[in-house]
Protein backbone atom coordinates (compact mmCIF):
# COMPACT_ATOMS: atom_id res chain seq x y z
CA UNK A 1 0.00 0.00 0.00
CA UNK A 2 1.43 3.30 -0.82
CA UNK A 3 1.68 6.32 1.07
CA UNK A 4 -0.19 9.48 0.71
CA UNK A 5 0.93 12.86 0.71
CA UNK A 6 -0.91 13.82 4.05
CA UNK A 7 1.15 10.15 5.23
CA UNK A 8 4.26 12.00 4.70
CA UNK A 9 6.97 12.80 7.60
CA UNK A 10 9.44 15.13 7.92
CA UNK A 11 11.68 12.30 7.64
CA UNK A 12 10.47 11.79 3.81
CA UNK A 13 11.51 15.37 2.73
CA UNK A 14 15.25 16.53 2.66
CA UNK A 15 16.57 18.04 5.53
CA UNK A 16 17.01 21.37 3.56
CA UNK A 17 13.54 22.18 3.38
CA UNK A 18 12.50 20.87 6.88
CA UNK A 19 12.68 24.09 8.58
CA UNK A 20 10.78 25.68 5.65
CA UNK A 21 7.76 23.41 5.65
CA UNK A 22 7.19 23.00 9.34
CA UNK A 23 6.97 26.85 8.79
CA UNK A 24 4.58 26.25 5.81
CA UNK A 25 2.50 23.92 7.94
CA UNK A 26 2.57 26.62 10.90
CA UNK A 27 1.12 29.70 8.30
CA UNK A 28 -1.32 27.08 6.70
CA UNK A 29 -2.29 26.34 10.91
CA UNK A 30 -2.86 30.24 11.40
CA UNK A 31 -4.41 30.83 8.13
CA UNK A 32 -7.16 28.40 8.31
CA UNK A 33 -7.61 29.69 12.52
CA UNK A 34 -8.23 33.43 11.15
CA UNK A 35 -10.94 31.67 8.10
CA UNK A 36 -12.67 29.91 10.68
CA UNK A 37 -13.45 32.90 12.96
CA UNK A 38 -14.27 34.93 10.02
CA UNK A 39 -16.48 32.37 8.60
CA UNK A 40 -18.12 31.86 12.10
CA UNK A 41 -18.49 35.33 12.94
CA UNK A 42 -22.03 36.70 12.02
CA UNK A 43 -22.78 40.13 10.50
CA UNK A 44 -25.19 41.41 12.91
CA UNK A 45 -22.11 40.69 15.91
CA UNK A 46 -19.97 42.91 14.09
CA UNK A 47 -22.00 46.33 14.25
CA UNK A 48 -19.88 48.02 11.62
CA UNK A 49 -21.27 50.87 9.09
CA UNK A 50 -21.73 50.25 5.68
CA UNK A 51 -18.51 51.36 4.45
CA UNK A 52 -16.41 49.58 7.15
CA UNK A 53 -18.50 46.17 6.19
CA UNK A 54 -17.69 46.31 2.25
CA UNK A 55 -14.02 47.17 3.77
CA UNK A 56 -13.95 43.71 5.73
CA UNK A 57 -15.65 41.73 3.03
CA UNK A 58 -14.10 42.91 0.15
CA UNK A 59 -10.55 41.86 2.30
CA UNK A 60 -11.89 38.92 2.60
CA UNK A 61 -12.64 38.06 -0.52
CA UNK A 62 -9.05 39.20 -1.74
CA UNK A 63 -7.71 37.16 0.92
CA UNK A 64 -9.49 34.21 0.16
CA UNK A 65 -9.14 34.00 -3.68
CA UNK A 66 -5.16 34.73 -3.32
CA UNK A 67 -5.01 31.73 -1.16
CA UNK A 68 -7.01 29.73 -4.00
CA UNK A 69 -4.37 31.57 -6.45
CA UNK A 70 -1.69 29.67 -4.35
CA UNK A 71 -3.36 26.86 -4.43
CA UNK A 72 -3.85 26.68 -8.38
CA UNK A 73 0.55 27.21 -8.05
CA UNK A 74 0.65 24.45 -5.63
CA UNK A 75 -1.35 22.13 -8.20
CA UNK A 76 0.75 23.35 -11.32
CA UNK A 77 -1.72 24.89 -12.57
CA UNK A 78 -0.89 28.54 -14.24
CA UNK A 79 -3.51 31.15 -12.40
CA UNK A 80 -2.84 33.79 -15.04
CA UNK A 81 -4.28 31.67 -17.37
CA UNK A 82 -7.53 30.99 -14.68
CA UNK A 83 -10.14 33.13 -14.18
CA UNK A 84 -8.93 33.88 -10.91
CA UNK A 85 -7.02 36.30 -11.95
CA UNK A 86 -9.85 38.42 -13.47
CA UNK A 87 -11.55 37.80 -10.19
CA UNK A 88 -8.30 39.65 -8.22
CA UNK A 89 -8.81 42.27 -10.77
CA UNK A 90 -12.14 43.01 -9.99
CA UNK A 91 -12.15 42.82 -6.27
CA UNK A 92 -8.97 45.20 -6.30
CA UNK A 93 -11.27 47.70 -8.25
CA UNK A 94 -13.97 47.41 -5.62
CA UNK A 95 -10.96 48.22 -3.26
CA UNK A 96 -10.00 51.60 -5.17
CA UNK A 97 -13.65 52.94 -5.09
CA UNK A 98 -14.32 51.84 -1.36
CA UNK A 99 -10.91 53.66 -1.18
CA UNK A 100 -12.20 56.58 -3.10
CA UNK A 101 -15.73 57.32 -1.32
CA UNK A 102 -13.58 56.71 2.83
CA UNK A 103 -10.96 59.45 1.10
CA UNK A 104 -14.01 61.68 0.12
CA UNK A 105 -16.06 61.02 3.62
CA UNK A 106 -12.43 62.60 5.28
CA UNK A 107 -12.04 65.12 2.82
CA UNK A 108 -12.48 68.79 4.76
CA UNK A 109 -16.01 70.66 3.63
CA UNK A 110 -16.34 74.44 3.11
CA UNK A 111 -17.90 76.55 5.64
CA UNK A 112 -19.35 78.72 3.41
CA UNK A 113 -20.42 81.54 5.70
CA UNK A 114 -17.42 81.32 7.86
CA UNK A 115 -15.30 81.65 4.75
CA UNK A 116 -17.12 84.77 3.63
CA UNK A 117 -16.73 86.51 7.23
CA UNK A 118 -12.67 85.27 6.72
CA UNK A 119 -12.46 87.32 3.02
CA UNK A 120 -14.73 90.08 3.79
CA UNK A 121 -12.33 90.54 7.73
CA UNK A 122 -8.83 89.86 5.22
CA UNK A 123 -10.49 92.48 2.63
CA UNK A 124 -9.71 95.48 5.26
CA UNK A 125 -9.42 98.64 3.37
CA UNK A 126 -7.38 101.39 5.13
CA UNK A 127 -9.23 104.09 3.98
CA UNK A 128 -12.11 103.44 5.44
CA UNK A 129 -10.89 102.45 8.63
CA UNK A 130 -9.48 105.93 8.26
CA UNK A 131 -13.07 107.54 7.43
CA UNK A 132 -14.51 106.04 10.57
CA UNK A 133 -11.90 107.12 12.93
CA UNK A 134 -12.10 110.49 12.08
CA UNK A 135 -16.10 110.52 12.23
CA UNK A 136 -15.94 108.74 15.83
CA UNK A 137 -13.37 111.49 16.49
CA UNK A 138 -15.60 114.24 15.71
CA UNK A 139 -18.83 112.79 17.40
CA UNK A 140 -17.60 110.94 20.28
CA UNK A 141 -20.82 110.49 21.98
CA UNK A 142 -22.49 108.92 18.79
CA UNK A 143 -20.29 106.10 18.54
CA UNK A 144 -21.46 102.28 16.93
CA UNK A 145 -22.21 100.30 18.89
CA UNK A 146 -21.31 96.28 17.24
CA UNK A 147 -23.93 93.55 16.84
CA UNK A 148 -22.65 90.20 17.97
CA UNK A 149 -23.77 87.42 16.67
Amino acid sequence: MAEGPEDATMEDFPAEIGEYLACFDSSVTSVNDVVQKLISASKSEQKLDPLEQAKLDLMSVYALNSLFWAYLVTQGINPKDHGIKHELERIRKSMNRVKEISDKKKAARLDKEAASRFLRNAMWDAEEYKNKNKASAEHPNKTKQRKLN
